[in-house]
């Protein structure tokens, strides 16, 4: 059982920046792709930034590229997800996933955390 808590969501003005944290525990988090997900009152929820077990490889979506970047600490048990230049369509919840596929799907989420861009 996997347990995933995210902090540093905050309200910041546009073009600010927020570090996003996500601590992992009751896994082995070096066999977990971790993602960050998000998702605004009304809407789906999109996927925002991946990054491999190992974090050899990432991606982001691409609305964020160039702002936003996904890294992790496997030796502390945590990714982050770095945002700047915030425009106010960032503004949602933002979830951390931990994914593995094997024989079987495992998929686990946070509690997710609010970030609010607005002047």
């Amino acid at each position: 059982q996997v347990q995933l808590v995210e902090s540093g969501g905050d309200l910041v003005q546009p073009g600010g920046s927020l570090r996003l944290s996500c601590a992992a525990s009751g896994g082995i988090f070096n066999s977990y792709t971790m993602n960050w997900y998000r998702q605004a009152p009304g809407k789906q929820r999109e996927l925002v930034a991946s990054i491999s077990s190992t974090g050899s490889s990432t991606d982001s979506a691409d609305s964020v590229k160039r702002r936003f970047s996904i890294s992790r600490d496997n030796a502390e048990n945590t990714v982050y997800l770095r945002m700047n230049s915030l425009k106010p369509e960032d503004t949602a919840v933002y979830y951390c996933n931990a994914l593995k596929i094997t024989a079987l799907r495992y998929s686990y989420w946070g509690q997710g955390t609010q970030v609010t861009v607005s002047s």
